[in-house]
């Protein structure tokens, strides 16, 4: 009877000893090595990131200067105003031309108008680029304006036309009994708006 009693207390303290401080611990110990298989995945996929931002950037490093240079002036990551306007000015004056009262603005700003759709709300969110209108007004000779034109048309950044006007520009005075002295090819006002874009 006593070894019945003692075997049942050796059991009863047994199955606490595990149910109190073994299955906890075992319980613990196997959080503890999933959480130590997690930090492994996460330094071998480091790792690998890390390996491919080396490979990319030895791939970056072989480009040549002047085509990076140059992709960036056809894909913009920002917009400089002040550069823009002193690029088309300084264009616009290899034909003796000259930008005058510059307009510029921004899609963004433009679009939060009360005029904008639902929709047109929602595309304009999707987009993965934005845009800039510049409006100016110069003064030339037809020849010349095609010549800037056409030179505006190959340069890197992409411009698009959004609006044109020509109007006709007497050059000199009013000679005598209110007629008009003419000399040379006839000049013209040319108000022209144009929009550029730029990565977001």
């Amino acid at each position: 009877m006593i070894r019945l009693t003692l075997a049942l207390l050796g059991a009863v303290f047994a199955g606490s000893i595990f149910f109190l401080y073994t299955q906890p611990a075992y319980d613990d110990v196997r959080a503890s090595q999933n959480q130590v298989a997690q930090y492994d995945a996460a330094l071998d996929k480091a790792a690998e990131l890390q390996s491919l931002k080396q490979n990319l950037l030895k791939t970056y490093n072989t480009f040549n200067p002047n085509d990076l240079e140059r992709l960036q002036k056809f894909l913009p990551d920002h917009v400089d105003n002040v550069r823009l306007i002193l690029d088309l000015d300084s264009l616009a004056g290899r034909y003796g031309l000259g930008l005058q009262n510059v307009d510029v603005s921004n899609s963004s700003s433009a679009a939060s108008g009360k005029s904008q759709t639902a929709l047109g709300a929602i595309a304009a969110n999707g987009q993965k680029y934005d845009s800039l209108t510049l409006k100016f007004t110069t003064h030339g000779t037809y020849d010349s304006f095609i010549d800037f034109m056409t030179d505006l048309e190959s340069s890197l950044r992409v411009v698009d036309l959004v609006a044109l006007s020509i109007s006709s520009s007497v050059p000199g005075g009013a000679g005598p009994a209110g007629s008009i002295t003419r000399s040379g090819p006839p000049v013209y006002t040319y108000d022209i708006t144009l929009r550029t874009y730029w990565l977001k």
